[in-house]
């Protein structure tokens, strides 16, 4: 079988509390570990998309609207739904296995992966991956 989940795949998350919602395997474990005895990923993800900006708006509003909201998961094969698209954003050092079960390790992941995400978004590639899921 081919292993098509590899990091920096998107993939949108069907379950929990982030359902909906773009990620990017960062690392993959297809055979599961000690701990989780099946197939899951290491994701990074957007729980709160850029908003639309104008020209007319100040820079200030410009500033808050196109700020992102990240979240650091570990998710079951099951969960997740591949899409055809990847991301070039290295979140293999920031985003590690250890900043999960640390939740001071998990908000400097987080605030590292939200300025590499904000970054991407100013680049102004990726457009679909900073876009809201319309379903």
């Amino acid at each position: 079988m081919v292993k098509f989940l590899k990091p920096g795949k998107v993939v949108i998350l069907l379950t929990g509390r982030y359902a909906g919602k773009k990620a990017v395997i960062v690392k993959n474990h297809d055979d599961g570990t000690n701990a989780r005895g099946y197939g899951h990923a290491l994701v990074c993800g957007l729980s709160k998309e850029p908003r639309k900006v104008t020209k007319r708006s100040s820079a200030k509003v410009q500033a808050r609207r196109s700020s992102v909201k990240t979240f650091i998961k570990v998710v079951n094969y099951n969960h997740l739904m591949p899409t055809r698209y990847t991301l070039d954003v290295e979140l293999k050092g920031l985003v590690t296995p250890e900043a999960v079960d640390n939740a001071s390790k998990k908000v400097d992941a987080n605030k590292e992966a939200k300025k590499l995400f904000e970054e991407k978004f100013k680049s102004g590639k990726n457009r679909w991956f900073f876009s809201k899921l319309r379903f």
